[in-house]
């Protein structure tokens, strides 16, 4: 299929791991669909005159409070829907994929806390590591987690 057949959401997330071995993640609340909510990396689509790190950065201060320097990019991670745009349930006539780059990120400042108002984040949290097994999340977590493991080998 032709890149100009389907629609494309770009997005930047970021794993950010304290010495505790717990990982930053935003409650997204689903949106329009309630019923779809779920752990996930901070981090969200990037507009449109944003650099990738930019938006990255404004979304990791507005779904967790916290200023970040992003510290390397670990991996990509696509994905297709053939009706719909999963970040948002909006239903479309168009295939769509997104398309996800993941950074490794370190807190510099702020405060524990979103900033966002109206929006598809409620909370932000730090989580142990290993209850991420007990814990509804999205795939999202998994991918950045395995990429920030197999680089540091």
């Amino acid at each position: 299929m032709h890149f100009s057949e389907y629609d494309t959401r770009l997005a930047g997330y970021a794993v950010i791991v304290n010495d505790d071995d717990e990982i930053l993640l935003s409650w997204f609340n689903g949106g329009r669909d309630r019923a779809h909510a779920i752990w996930t990396l901070p981090g969200g689509g990037i507009e449109f005159f944003e650099t990738i790190e930019e938006g990255t950065i404004r979304e990791i201060k507005e779904e967790t409070g916290y200023d970040a320097q992003l510290l390397r990019p670990l991996t990509t991670h696509s994905f297709t829907d053939s009706r719909r745009n999963p970040a948002f349930g909006e239903s479309t006539d168009r295939p769509f994929k997104g398309v996800r780059v993941v950074y490794e990120a370190r807190i510099t400042g702020g405060t524990l806390g979103t900033l966002e108002v109206d929006g598809t984040t409620d909370r932000a949290e730090w989580l142990a590591i290993d209850s991420l097994a007990d814990t509804h999340h999205a795939r999202i977590i998994d991918v950045g987690l395995d990429a920030l493991r197999g680089s540091r080998r």
